[in-house]
């Protein structure tokens, strides 16, 4: 395993993704272990976080490392004007390894080339967010038993959806077919358009979610991030365009599973939780043996 920093899914290639996806397996089967014991792990949120946070710490705890770190930026430095290149520099020296989460695009790559300790991107704005797409392959192959040849439909917000955005491109490797449903202002990307032309991934656009998703294997609903509008209006006419409830799923595939980064707001009926299709808290918890093969990869355990 190399020493190296994970700040976007391209920077693992196919057989680096199965080696955390299987690493996964190993850590949900054993998770407490003191691999990481003496060492200290970092968690440097700027931007809130539940699961992500929660995971990571989490993971790291249950293999015997230290966490250190702050939650929210206004208890930090930053709001007295420091720069990230002084945070990052700084924790550094206490640290073995930071993560970090960061609303804007690019942070995590600045860090990454600053940083003599890994980092591990944990979000950067609507950029990326690898560990995030590694549990969800992590779900995918759980639930599906393949990672290849999947109908993938991906619902709500794709413009803004950065676990979209890294879903898209790590499964390049496994040969899907994606259905976008989005309405047209969060309609995906052109440069994510142009990566699944130049990879041959077959896809197809549409706005209506209701029979679009009876001849799917992975339903991936997303949240409308308010966060990321800086048009109020423009959020308030689309935040609640989709709402998956439980009686859209009776035409739907008998190994179709529902995933959802979390957290959600409307656009999953709490009547759909306790349908079998329904895996989005089953997927939280795949976050954290994902993670702790992550932490093992980047400092090389």
């Amino acid at each position: 395993m190399s020493n190296r920093s994970l700040v976007s899914i391209s920077d693992y290639n196919k057989e680096e993704i199965l080696e955390i996806l299987d690493a996964a397996a190993d850590f949900e089967a054993n998770p407490n272990r003191s691999t990481l014991k003496g060492k200290v792990i970092a968690t440097l949120f700027f931007e809130p976080s539940t699961r992500t946070r929660l995971s990571f710490e989490t993971a790291v705890l249950r293999l015997g490392g230290s966490v250190i770190g702050f939650s929210d930026a206004a208890t930090s430095s930053s709001v007295k004007g420091e720069t990230l290149n002084d945070t990052i520099r700084m924790v550094s020296c206490y640290a073995d390894a930071i993560v970090m989460r960061h609303p804007f695009e690019g942070a995590a790559r600045y860090a990454a080339e600053i940083s003599p300790v890994p980092i591990i991107n944990a979000g950067d704005g609507a950029n990326q967010h690898p560990s995030q797409t590694l549990l969800d392959l992590y779900s995918i192959l759980k639930t599906q038993g393949t990672l290849d040849n999947l109908k993938i439909c991906v619902a709500g917000d794709l413009k803004y959806g950065r676990t979209v955005h890294s879903l898209i491109m790590a499964m390049s490797y496994f040969h899907p077919s994606f259905r976008f449903i989005a309405p047209e202002e969060l309609k995906l990307n052109e440069e994510y358009r142009i990566f699944c032309l130049r990879n041959n991934i077959p896809f197809e656009e549409t706005t209506e979610l209701n029979e679009n998703i009876n001849d799917a294997d992975i339903l991936y609903m997303t949240r409308v991030q308010r966060e990321r509008f800086q048009d109020l209006m423009e959020y308030e006419r689309v935040k609640n365009v989709y709402t998956l409830k439980n009686s859209m799923l009776e035409n739907t595939k008998p190994n179709l599973r529902i995933l959802h980064p979390l957290p959600r707001v409307a656009e999953i009926s709490p009547d759909v939780d306790k349908n079998e299709k329904a895996y989005y808290f089953q997927q939280a918890q795949n976050g954290l043996y994902i993670r702790q093969a992550i932490i093992s990869k980047v400092l090389s355990i």
